[in-house]
């Protein structure tokens, strides 16, 4: 029998992120070395890589930094994804996000395969050679979903975990202007529970403004309204349109009796941009 311990497995487990009965395996074909056990383990992860490229990585975490620049700051905020919650809270995986985070705020580009072909600093190996091999010690499939970029004069930051075991999985970065930084975490805060999907009215892409009037109109006339009463319905449901997904236009979640341009304008500032990462979604 191999010369281990349960707090070898446990200590194994913890490195690792590998399953019981895998971390088992590797210390008996080890005889209980716990180094040559961690190499077998990532031996028999990057043969598995391939095997795993299929999978769906739904869970993980988001993580954001600011960095200061000639004309105010930048915020990245990245989604890094894997199989399972068990992996998303491991101390090799939340490590693995914090270099990839690094990497990405250097370049400021929400191009991800940039990202992924950049070197780590100190290393010779790039950020997909490292998600590789923590891909194969941790025997799931880790994917850089994504990558937000904003600059403005101000960004705040917003990072909320959905359960208190588990990494951040909602993130948002807001950029403003001096004026309204005292507001900008409220305002974070508040795009993280209303998900709004643009800035302001002007933003709303004219393709989806014609679809919504469409649908608008076409839901009037199949509810047997009055012609002439169409376009004030049709213009009254888009105005609804726009408090559901326009920030400047939504109600402030702090005090639903304003909106989120009237708090904007009662400190004379304004958001210039956002963006928010909700975790597979």
């Amino acid at each position: 029998m191999a010369n281990y311990t349960t707090a070898d497995i446990k200590a194994l487990r913890e490195k690792t992120g590998a399953g019981m009965l895998d971390v088992k395996k590797a210390l008996d074909e080890a005889d209980g070395d716990q180094a040559k056990a961690l190499e077998l383990i990532r031996v028999k992860g990057l043969k598995g890589l391939a095997k795993r490229e299929g999978r769906a990585t739904s869970d993980g975490l988001v993580a954001a930094e600011v960095v200061t620049t000639e004309d105010g700051q930048t915020g990245v905020l990245i989604e890094l994804n894997s199989e399972t919650d068990f992996v998303a809270k491991s101390e090799p995986f939340i490590a693995l996000a914090n270099q990839v985070l690094g990497a990405a705020a250097a370049l400021a580009t929400e191009n991800t395969a940039l990202v992924l072909g950049s070197p780590l600093t100190s290393k010779k190996q790039t950020v997909q050679d490292a998600i590789d091999a923590v891909s194969a010690s941790l025997g799931e499939r880790i994917q850089l979903r994504r990558v937000a970029v904003v600059s403005g004069e101000h960004v705040e930051v917003y990072l909320h975990r959905t359960n208190k075991d588990l990494p951040p999985q909602v993130g948002v970065l807001v950029a403003s202007d001096a004026k309204a930084a005292g507001v900008a975490h409220d305002i974070a805060m508040h795009i993280a529970a209303y998900s709004p999907m643009y800035l302001t009215r002007q933003a709303v892409p004219a393709e989806t403004l014609a679809t919504e009037r469409r649908i608008a109109e076409e839901t009037a006339v199949a509810e047997g309204k009055n012609d002439k009463a169409i376009p004030r319905i049709v213009e009254g449901r888009l105005n609804g349109f726009f408090k559901e997904n326009v920030l400047v236009d939504q109600a402030f979640a702090k005090d639903p009796k304003t909106t989120v341009g009237k708090v904007l304008a009662e400190v004379g500032g304004v958001v210039t941009g956002f963006a928010r990462f909700r975790v597979g979604a």
